[in-house]
């Protein structure tokens, strides 16, 4: 890869998840306390997300992969991402703001797959390339986060009750727009199937790896990812505004911590995988999960914050050892035949089915430990998910085994 495709693929995936991270992060707080709404109201709003992974397969699969180059519809769907965006920022309350998040990530989600392919279009040997492209994304979430509370103080209780904090959705819609129109200065990437092939429902939305459940091993995989789910979801859903409520101070930039955590662990998972073992290194993951919320239910801002911090820098190990350990297993279990077809299933019922159901349990869990003075029982909240995760973490541990030696 030339050194100048290699500086417009970086900028790439420095804005496309700086633009995530610049509202998605705050997005709890904002709903909670801006446009006052409950919990099943949150869950809803996040549960945007899932509805855009389920619907993605179907733009990239009918739209991107037969018609148009990557680069082309990128461009457009941040254009008019960038539209909604601003449509958010000028919402005032929670029916207004509703439609216009779904919309956008309806549209977001499918550019997730598409810098991919735009930057895997340009690299010969993507497996060594890729992540020296990716970490630029992970910076990017990083930057937007330090800039919401170092430079802006967006974040801060006095900005908060001004409504200050609706200006990340202004600042996503400004870096979508730029996104937008960089994306046609951007390599090349026509389509990868011809428009007269058919196209089958079940490639699209990998069903075909449907297959694959016969094995013992990767159904309880597979499940236990669309479990994991339901613990993840509260994390999203409900970390910033409970930072927010527990007095820590600059809780975006303190967040930030879990991205630096999780380039540090990704570069540790191989290690990982060749000293423990694909079943260790998950269990670890899951593991985290069921100790970062007891730490976030019994911490609090003063002299026990520690725990806190502890609780976001432990998003690496449960992040990378689950999520990134299951692809790289995936891949493996799959074999050449259904490679394709078992990630997208994959994610497909993680950040689709097991995310939409984690963002409704989330929901409902938040409303149920609501107190009369408007607060929440924070503790409760955070020990239902950390049960969930050790449930899960006892089930892997007792009917998975590991058959065949997985090499990151």
């Amino acid at each position: 890869m030339n050194l100048n495709n290699r500086i417009k693929l970086s900028i790439m995936m420095f804005l496309e998840f700086f633009i995530w991270g610049a509202w998605f992060v705050t997005l709890g707080t904002f709903l909670d306390k801006n446009l006052g709404a409950t919990g099943a109201q949150t869950g809803s709003v996040f549960s945007t997300q899932s509805w855009g992974a389920m619907i993605a397969p179907f733009i990239i699969g009918l739209i991107a992969d037969r018609y148009f180059n990557a680069e082309r519809i990128l461009g457009v769907l941040h254009l008019v991402g960038a539209f909604l965006m601003y449509q958010m920022y000028n919402a005032t309350e929670i029916a207004t703001f509703y439609p216009y998040v779904l919309a956008y990530m309806i549209l977001f989600m499918p550019t997730l797959a598409l810098v991919n392919s735009v930057s895997f279009n340009q690299m010969k040997d993507p497996e060594k390339e890729f992540s020296t492209i990716r970490v630029w994304g992970t910076l990017g979430w990083i930057a937007a986060g330090l800039l919401i509370s170092y430079v802006f103080h967006w974040d801060n209780e006095p900005s908060v009750k001004e409504g200050l904090l609706k200006n990340t959705f202004m600042m996503g819609a400004v870096v979508s727009l730029v996104l937008g129109l960089f994306s046609f200065m951007l390599p090349k990437t026509p389509p990868k199937v011809s428009t007269g092939e058919k196209v089958k429902v079940s490639e699209i939305l990998g069903l075909d790896a449907l297959k694959l459940l016969k094995d013992k091993n990767f159904a309880i995989f597979f499940i236990s990812s669309i479990l994991i789910c339901i613990p993840l979801a509260f994390y999203y859903q409900n970390a910033h505004s409970f930072l927010t409520n527990a007095g820590v101070d600059n809780p975006t930039g303190k967040m930030t911590i879990g991205q630096v955590s999780e380039v540090l662990f990704l570069l540790l998972l191989p290690l990982f995988f060749t000293r423990f073992g694909f079943k260790k290194t998950m269990l670890l993951g899951m593991l985290a999960w069921g100790l970062r919320y007891a730490l976030f239910a019994y911490g609090n801002a003063g002299e026990l914050s520690f725990m806190l911090i502890a609780g976001i820098a432990l998003h690496g190990i449960c992040y990378d050892f689950f999520f990134v350990s299951g692809q790289i297993y995936t891949n493996a279990a799959a074999g050449e035949k259904y490679k394709s077809a078992a990630q997208g299933l994959i994610t497909l019922a993680t950040y689709g089915v097991g995310m939409l159901i984690g963002f409704e349990v989330a929901g409902k869990i938040t409303d149920a430990y609501k107190l009369a003075d408007g607060s929440f029982d924070w503790k409760m909240i955070w020990i239902i998910p950390s049960g969930i995760a050790f449930v899960v973490f006892v089930l892997f541990a007792l009917f998975f085994s590991d058959k065949k030696k997985v090499v990151a």
